[in-house]
């Protein structure tokens, strides 16, 4: 498998985030159009503007959070030539579990569901850390 698949899904994830800055500038748009924002607050405070547009803002905040583990381990994986099958399917599954969690964080935004899918997420990053790990500990001895 070529090495340099692994990033595939490190841009898929990267695009994610610039649907959800669209996303955030067409409601922003709207909510000012709207005349639903405090105007003398908005550049500094989050509460001046409507809860739609800090519901975005809130998900691309949570996409510079357990998405950048994933861009680290995919360059340590990718730097290691250490991008098999199963790896593969691991970071386009935790992707997927991304485009999941920005669907339901700007949707019905039902906590409970977000974290059965964050914390799929994050077990599949320790999943990552584990093969890096356990490659570099079995090269060492």
């Amino acid at each position: 498998m070529q090495n340099n698949l692994i990033f595939l899904p490190v841009l898929v994830n990267i695009a994610i985030v610039f649907v959800l800055y669209i996303r955030l500038a067409k409601t922003k748009a709207k909510a000012i159009q709207q005349g639903q924002v405090d105007q003398a607050r908005r550049a500094l405070h989050d509460d001046a503007w409507p809860d739609n547009v800090r519901q975005i803002n809130n998900c691309i905040r949570n996409q510079f959070e357990l998405p950048v583990l994933f861009y680290v381990l995919t360059f340590i994986l990718w730097a290691m030539e250490f991008t098999n099958l199963y790896v593969q399917l691991i970071a386009w599954a935790f992707v997927f579990s991304r485009i999941a969690h920005a669907v339901i964080h700007t949707g019905s935004n039902y906590v409970p569901h977000r974290k059965k899918v964050f914390t799929f997420g994050c077990i599949l990053l320790i999943l990552l850390t584990s093969f890096i790990a356990a490659s570099i500990l079995f090269q060492a001895f």
